[in-house]
């Protein structure tokens, strides 16, 4: 963990990745968050821990996460800036926001690393891609990946424009799985279960899928392979799901236009 941090904007996603850092062992009294209406819990929190909330002057710290929306960086930017000394590590996670618009907007930021983490880093369970400028020391790449072990699984990359990709299979998968388990409640539905019964057994299967899969050594693959019978039940829906035009054309047409809007939405 760092030595000092300042948190700018504790949202659903900051805060719930502050979360993970005070568990993993960030000093609360080196501890700073920013943010102008900050909910209930986040003051709960910092009045527990003592963390200081909104000070009337902030100093710099070892690392500056910017949590803010990423519509807000061009208000903020001049009191962000402030927040940024000779040696701070600046880490955003502000979707679309690349590294260069970091430095125009925040001409003291030297070291940086761009993040994108996903929806699952609230209960520990995140996959964040990340990439780091030049100027960021080891040290300071330590710092960052301590952060975001600290939330899930952190992979890093070789260039920068990678990113949009990122975003496109972990930053927006989530929203993929919970459009699985959406519609095979929905198929069990047509089937002829009751639709309680189809949406538990749905969601368990998806839940309990992931947790094996997140589990096992194996390969995705081989564990697909471990469900299917020859000739069964399993092989004819994947006979299905797996034809030129099925549940493979379909995933990479979405990631490649979830990748396409992720660029459109830079600067």
């Amino acid at each position: 963990m760092p030595a000092s941090l300042v948190l700018a904007g504790a949202g659903k996603m900051g805060g719930a990745m502050l979360a993970g850092w005070l568990e993993a062992g960030l000093d609360p009294r080196r501890t700073t968050i920013i943010d102008p209406v900050p909910a209930r819990a986040i003051v709960d929190l910092c009045a527990e821990r003592s963390i200081a909330l909104n000070p009337p002057a902030p100093e710099p710290g070892a690392v500056l996460v910017l949590g803010i929306k990423p519509q807000g960086l061009e208000a903020a930017a001049s009191g962000l800036d402030r927040l940024i000394g000779r040696d701070t590590l600046v880490v955003s996670i502000l979707a679309g926001k690349t590294i260069g618009d970091l430095r125009a907007r925040l001409p003291r930021a030297r070291a940086i690393v761009r993040a994108m983490p996903n929806l699952p880093a609230s209960i520990g369970r995140g996959a964040t891609g990340a990439c780091a400028s030049s100027e960021v020391s080891p040290e300071q790449r330590a710092a960052a990946e301590a952060l975001f072990a600290a939330n899930g699984t952190l992979a890093w990359l070789a260039d920068e424009a990678q990113i949009d990709a990122v975003t496109a299979v972990s930053g927006s998968g989530p929203a993929y799985v919970f459009l699985l388990a959406e519609t095979l409640a929905e198929a069990g539905i047509a089937a002829g279960l009751e639709p309680d019964v189809a949406r538990r057994l749905a969601r368990a299967t998806v839940a309990g899928a992931g947790a094996l899969l997140d589990a096992s050594p194996s390969e995705t693959a081989e564990l697909r392979r471990n469900v299917t019978s020859p000739g069964g039940t399993t092989a004819a829906a994947l006979d299905v799901l797996m034809r030129p035009d099925g549940l493979g054309a379909l995933m990479r047409e979405a990631v490649a236009a979830a990748r396409q809007r992720a660029g459109e939405l830079s600067g």
